[in-house]
């Protein structure tokens, strides 16, 4: 899965419009639509802010793999 289609799946899974997640990111609802269709890149302090949000990690939007080795402190 994209990281657009997560994105548009965390949002409809909380029964919210984008126009809800545009005013939260504030920016446009038309710029926000764009990220959910993979027209523009979803920048990092968005990123943030939406698994913040949302509650989940970078890598589950991204749809990065679980079993990634991380460095270690």
């Amino acid at each position: 899965m994209n990281y657009y289609e997560r994105l548009k799946e965390l949002r409809t899974d909380k029964d919210l419009l984008q126009k809800d997640i545009a005013e939260l990111l504030e920016i446009d609802q038309q710029y926000y639509s764009k990220y959910e269709r993979g027209l523009n890149e979803l920048p990092i302090r968005h990123l943030k802010k939406l698994c913040l949000f949302y509650g989940v990690s970078a890598d589950y939007i991204l749809g990065l793999p679980d079993d990634l080795n991380y460095p270690k402190r």
